[in-house]
């Protein structure tokens, strides 16, 4: 894979808050929404809740929210990462592995499964349910080279305000971006499935293991006056990225944050898995799979940033 050379310093983030996360048993936060005047998190070792975020004493107390989700849809991916999923979700729990969290304007709650390559609906009235998504969205995935791996398939998820075109995000090896349109109650690929694929490796910020160059990813995804952000949690930044074909536009850090001492976790890679963009700012949380950072704290953890000088749209 080529090694792509440093890119200039970007421009730090402001952090404006951090909190734990407390009442999430299983820990392991991958998705985060703001809908409905709240903030929203799934784990992605649960298959049956979701958790409302209140603020108490300095941190998020997690409000548990219960459903069922009926049984998915036939899983359009090959035995050997099928069994895969399988095992794993009978030793940690998650079968269904929801890994990314959205809204629309309605209510409506959208969750993506990567273990079933799938999106569940939940509506603020009636019963959870499975998307109808284009039977070959997966197929031009892998031809494309993305959902290849076991664990490195659908890592987030975006939806606009009208609930009417949906992306999905292909994690690494190869990383991409998928998008879909809703016509009636199907969805469907207009022009093909696939807006962006690629590979490759990038050096990471120092101090995070020396730079060691790591495979390109997306953890997280989120719409914002339409324009799409992406969560690169090797790389520790967000980036804005075009609808129309998923081209770079401008990228922001918040390595400066996420390194420091007492917020580093000795692990060869990052723990930023969930992302909702607004315009005061960013909201980001941290799957840390139970690890303990620098300073002891084991709680998933969820930070707030402030919009860049000029805000999300700025050019320089």
């Amino acid at each position: 894979m080529p090694v792509l050379a440093a890119s200039p310093a970007l421009e730090e983030l402001q952090l404006l808050e951090e909190r734990p996360v407390e009442g999430i048993p299983a820990g392991n936060l991958s998705g985060l929404a703001w809908c409905d005047g709240a903030l929203w998190a799934v784990s992605d070792r649960e298959d049956d809740r979701l958790y409302r975020l209140n603020s108490q004493d300095g941190l998020w107390q997690a409000e548990a929210e219960s459903f069922i989700a009926p049984p998915a849809p036939p899983i359009p991916l090959p035995w050997g990462v099928r069994m895969r999923s399988w095992l794993t979700a009978l030793v940690r729990g998650g079968g269904l592995d929801f890994e990314g969290l959205s809204c629309d304007a309605q209510g409506n709650r959208y969750l993506v499964s990567e273990a079933r390559a799938a999106v569940l609906q939940l509506a603020p009235f009636g019963q959870p349910q499975w998307l109808a998504l284009p039977p070959g969205m997966v197929r031009q995935a892998r031809a494309s080279g993305m959902l290849l791996h076991f664990n490195a398939l659908l890592e987030g998820i975006a939806i606009d305000p009208a609930g009417e075109r949906l992306w999905l995000a292909g994690e690494r090896q190869r990383r991409g971006l998928l998008v879909l349109h809703k016509q009636a109650s199907r969805w469907h690929c207009s022009g093909g499935c696939v807006l962006l694929s690629e590979g490759g490796s990038e050096p990471l910020p120092a101090p995070a293991e020396g730079g060691k160059p790591m495979p390109r990813d997306f953890s997280g995804l989120a719409f914002h006056r339409e324009k799409l952000f992406t969560l690169e949690r090797q790389a520790h930044r967000i980036c804005r990225r075009q609808l129309s074909d998923g081209e770079l536009e401008r990228c922001w850090s918040f390595a400066a944050e996420a390194l420091t001492e007492a917020r580093h976790y000795d692990k060869p890679y990052g723990m930023a898995e969930a992302l909702w963009i607004d315009e005061e700012g960013a909201w980001i949380g941290l799957d840390n799979g139970r690890n303990a950072r620098g300073d002891g704290e084991l709680r998933p953890i969820v930070w707030r940033f402030a919009a860049p000088k000029g805000g999300w749209g700025s050019t320089r």
